[in-house]
């Protein structure tokens, strides 16, 4: 899945945006090139579209859906 960030990066999102890879079920988190997005691939055996994007806003992440991939 494929998120906009709704605020520039900073510290503060950059460690919780690492701190979400241990979330269960995320594979991988990966920033795009300009910092404005954010790629999460998942075990969609064991996480829905809503289970994830509801974990990053629990985790504090400000995203914006975009696309599912």
């Amino acid at each position: 899945m494929h998120f906009g960030l709704d605020r520039p990066l900073d510290e503060t999102l950059l460690t919780r945006i690492a701190d979400a890879h241990s979330i269960y079920g995320f594979v991988r988190l990966r920033l795009d090139d300009r910092g404005d997005g954010l790629t999460v691939d998942y075990d969609a055996s064991r996480l829905t579209p809503a289970d994830v994007e509801a974990a990053l806003r629990r985790a504090g992440i400000p995203i914006v859906l975009k696309q599912i991939k």
